[in-house]
């Protein structure tokens, strides 16, 4: 589970790294705009609603526990 939440989050940090580069490079050079940048942030929202769904999917199957934080 913590490689799986591992690979989530470089996806997620790529997606965003992605977009950026198509941010900055779309629309330069006389070239058309593309819609590159909404495509790469809506596999980053999609990324990160998976991530979460198999976090909660883990932890009512009990593969993951929380430990929580004790209260004083």
């Amino acid at each position: 589970m913590k490689y799986f939440v591992i690979l989530a989050f470089l996806a997620i940090i790529a997606s965003l790294g992605s977009a950026l580069f198509f941010m900055m490079r779309d629309g330069q050079d006389g070239r058309p705009k593309t819609n590159n940048m909404a495509r790469a942030l809506a596999f980053r929202v999609g990324f990160s609603v998976l991530l979460f769904v198999c976090i909660l999917v883990a932890w009512k199957l009990g593969y993951i526990q929380p430990t929580g934080i004790p209260l004083r």
